[in-house]
């Protein structure tokens, strides 16, 4: 069961965007139609790509973007807004046009994730919600999915909520880390919200509460013989936590006609330990019994365990994955890239010593080139908006700042990533399941090639400009 309890989050905005959107008005710019690209511009981690997500928050955020007579008169006790930008807000209507890559497609920096068209004061005041949403969002399933890669098959569940920052955060961080490919979560919101399947058995607490370790696992297993996992680190895990767990195995779970489930490890040296206690549950019959591990683990800890021959069957991640502990800022912007003003279409770039962060102009698409024989992406092109590409005819790009690295493919398919979100402020977006959405980050990734997606030094895929792209971005350099 899906329940939306949506707040409404119109006035969370920077607030030059209020600002700027009375000086709009009062220059008469509120009629000029812009264009704006939201992007990313390093891949977290130094990883080969990242997981696009948050597209439903967003789309959710702009259904119900209004503003209340409590919003009025806050900014109208700021005392510099006209009441003719006031009440353009109490009036407000979201009538721009939306176009994103779904949920759980794999993106790379520089492309569009996001592209935003319409009335100025619309198009700009939505960027700190949209930022909020997607860089978030992104991050959390991008750092899911490569805890799942790491992982080799086996189950991930995502365990953050009392370490992620804020209510929010947890919630729709479980909901992403689901997304990138995570089993399932502790957080058991997100599963009411979301329909992620909420997980968990019993706290350290537990186990302190009963006379012994024993009377512990016992009282569990009388209440749960069907899902019994058992957290045997309390006290001593090889020593009594192992050894009771089996005792009540054989006391209480079998003898009622049930399995154990499993055991959990959430301190020590984890490789070992598992290690040790598989094969005292293998010789006493429990070889179906499944051990899973927890304790600050990431997807560097997981490999170097996996590598080590650690005998863990499902790993629980909690602060490093909620808040992608070793990279937490995916870096999203969001760019003016062209106006209509009359009519006109005019392309417009930001220029910057730093050149990294200098923008491409124009109204975009983005195409994924695969190869037809393996289906393997091989390739992103970014065109101006109207532009085609025949797969009949070989396919020439080229590098937009190394113009002689040049590459011509001859066998091959293409999909635009962008689809209409939003026209004219309509949804007209068929809103896939959050089981769509994880399906299809799963095909994404298996679409890359295995160079991409290395931990250390990825290949660095192709994100090229088409020529059209590229002359209109020269020739704004070379005017500037």
């Amino acid at each position: 069961m899906k329940v939306n309890t949506i707040e409404n989050f119109s006035i969370l905005s920077d607030y030059y965007e209020f600002t700027m959107g009375n000086g709009f008005l009062d220059n008469g710019y509120a009629d000029t139609i812009a264009y704006f690209d939201l992007y990313y511009r390093n891949i977290p981690d130094d990883g080969g790509f990242a997981i696009a997500a948050g597209l439903e928050p967003l789309i959710e955020y702009i259904q119900n973007l209004h503003f209340g007579e409590e919003e009025i008169s806050f900014l109208r006790e700021k005392g510099i807004f006209s009441e003719e930008f006031l009440g353009l807000l109490k009036n407000f209507k979201f009538s721009c046009d939306v176009w994103a890559v779904p949920e759980g497609t794999v993106v790379f920096p520089n492309e569009p994730l996001v592209i935003v068209r319409g009335p100025i004061i619309e198009a700009a005041i939505i960027e700190t919600m949209a930022l909020l949403i997607i860089n978030h969002q992104s991050l959390i399933a991008t750092k899911a999915n490569r805890i799942v890669r790491a992982a080799e098959g086996r189950t991930v569940m995502e365990f953050g909520a009392r370490r992620a920052h804020g209510v929010s955060a947890a919630t729709l961080g479980a909901r992403s880390a689901y997304i990138g490919g995570a089993h399932g979560t502790s957080n058991t919101l997100t599963d009411m919200k979301y329909g992620v399947p909420s997980l968990g058995t019993m706290a350290h607490s537990w186990v302190q509460l009963f006379p012994t370790e024993y009377d512990a696992f016992a009282a569990y297993a009388n209440t749960y013989p069907d899902n019994c996992i058992l957290l045997v680190d309390t006290y001593d895990t090889l020593r009594s936590g192992v050894p009771n767990a089996i005792k009540v195995f054989d006391d209480i779970v079998t003898k009622r006609g049930f399995r154990p489930k499993g055991i959990r490890l959430d301190s020590g040296d984890i490789a070992y330990l598992s290690k040790q206690a598989r094969k005292m549950l293998d010789d006493a019959g429990y070889s179906d019994c499944q051990i899973s591990a927890s304790n600050s683990l990431d997807e560097f800890t997981i490999r170097e365990m996996i590598a080590q021959g650690a005998q863990v069957d499902s790993f629980g991640v909690g602060e490093r994955l909620i808040t992608a502990k070793s990279n937490p800022v995916f870096g999203g912007v969001y760019k003016l890239v062209a106006i209509e003003r009359d009519g006109v279409f005019t392309p417009k770039i930001k220029i910057s010593s730093n050149v990294e962060k200098i923008t491409t102009p124009g109204f975009k698409n983005v195409f994924r080139i695969y190869d037809k024989q393996t289906g393997k992406a091989n390739a992103d092109l970014i065109t101006t908006f109207d532009e085609k590409i025949t797969e009949s005819e070989p396919l020439e790009i080229f590098h937009p700042t190394y113009t002689w690295k040049r590459k011509t493919f001859h066998d091959f398919t293409v999909r635009s990533l962008l689809v209409p979100i939003f026209e004219k402020g309509n949804l007209v977006y068929d809103i896939p399941t959050i089981e769509e959405s994880r399906k299809l980050c799963e095909k994404e990734v298996d679409s890359l090639w295995e160079e991409v997606k290395r931990f250390d030094n990825p290949h660095e895929y192709i994100v090229d400009l088409s020529l059209t792209l590229w002359q209109m971005k020269e020739d704004l350099l070379q005017r500037s």
